[in-house]
């Protein structure tokens, strides 16, 4: 395990710049997500650590030694590709041997002994003589974790591994990370654009937006608290409704674009124009209240719940709520939140 430190690091492709200026620290033993959409430069600033794209600018740090110009080699790290990359002619055992090979790391027995305890870490040690050919998706997922692991790397490298996996085997993939990252400890860095994957098994998640840091925080914090109406929208797809902040004769509230209002948390210190964040789930629905009217769009059905997108005060409008709830398209219906769980995020 080791601790990385990133500082001030920029990258620029001719005269496009990427990423502006990022300084991040992450101890040892801690599992970091990089999380953000397409083209935000999460995966470049992971080549970077890797030692697979140069620094413009900046630092790099791994266990205290400066590894800005190194090689990927002399970094001790190792790094789980999105295509996962397997060698088709070698036996899974020989695919995870093969790092150890390249970097001659101990005699062949001790080679074989680390390769049968990655496998068995990963719950294929009865598969060590199958080409990679032979192996579902989700097998050829964990020989590549094993192969990332078997040196025991001080930084583990993740690049979007769970991508090429369906639903089911993406959520049982999860739960094995979290298993393996709690027995082994590696210092981890995740790269995924899917907040659930970021939620679900980071310690610490960083939210990149256009080759920046947009908020940083524990998954409750950054998921609780946004910090603003990007951090709100991309973690959890808020509703960010607009409205100007007032003191009512019981306290702050929001008037809405329509003159409809919603009160406050009574500790609430923003004035003024504002965007309110309301997340799907803590909407309540029901046909008659006192709550603000908002008009029914459309029902989509997902099984256990439903989504039903409506309009409120001119703008769109999500909720989930359960599934024996039935609204017709059209009708207004009312809206209930505990003041607590909205958000306000200055304008």
């Amino acid at each position: 395990m080791a601790n990385v430190r990133l500082t001030n690091i920029r990258k620029s492709f001719a005269k496009t710049q990427v990423l502006h200026g990022i300084s991040l620290d992450i101890a040892s033993g801690e599992f970091i997500s990089l999380l953000g959409a397409s083209g935000c430069g999460k995966t470049t600033l992971l080549r970077m650590v890797a030692g697979l794209e140069s620094v413009t600018a900046g630092g790099i740090e791994i266990d205290g030694r400066d590894v800005t110009t190194l090689p990927p080699e002399q970094r001790d790290i190792s790094m789980m590709f999105q295509s996962y990359a397997l060698l088709p002619h070698l036996s899974v055992s020989e695919n995870v041997r093969f790092p150890l090979r390249m970097r001659g790391i101990g005699s062949r027995e001790e080679q074989q002994e680390k390769v049968a305890a990655a496998l068995e870490t990963v719950q294929l040690g009865h598969l060590g003589e199958r080409k990679p050919r032979q192996l579902s998706g989700g097998q050829q997922q964990r020989v590549a974790l094993a192969r990332a692991i078997v040196s025991q790397p001080k930084v583990l490298l993740l690049d979007e591994p769970l991508s090429n996996l369906d639903a089911r085997l993406r959520e049982d993939m999860q739960v094995e990370l979290i298993e393996i990252h709690q027995r082994l400890g590696l210092t981890t860095i995740f790269v995924t654009h899917d907040q659930e994957e970021a939620l679900s098994l980071s310690d610490r998640i960083v939210l990149l937006n256009a080759g920046r840091v947009e908020q940083q925080g524990t998954p409750d914090e950054i998921y609780n608290q946004p910090a603003t109406s990007f951090a709100s929208n991309f973690i959890g797809s808020a509703n960010l409704v607009p409205a100007e902040i007032t003191d009512g004769p019981k306290g702050p509230v929001a008037k809405l674009e329509d003159g409809q209002m919603l009160v406050l948390d009574p500790n609430e210190p923003i004035r003024g124009k504002a965007t309110l964040a309301l997340r799907q789930e803590d909407l309540t629905l029901s046909a008659e209240g006192t709550g603000p009217k908002a008009k029914v769009r459309t029902r989509v059905f997902l099984g256990a719940r439903n989504r039903y997108v409506m309009t409120l005060a001119g703008h769109p409008l999500r909720a989930l709520t359960a599934n024996d709830l039935d609204f017709a398209n059209g009708q207004e219906i009312a809206l209930t939140i505990d003041p607590a769980r909205i958000r306000v995020i200055a304008d």
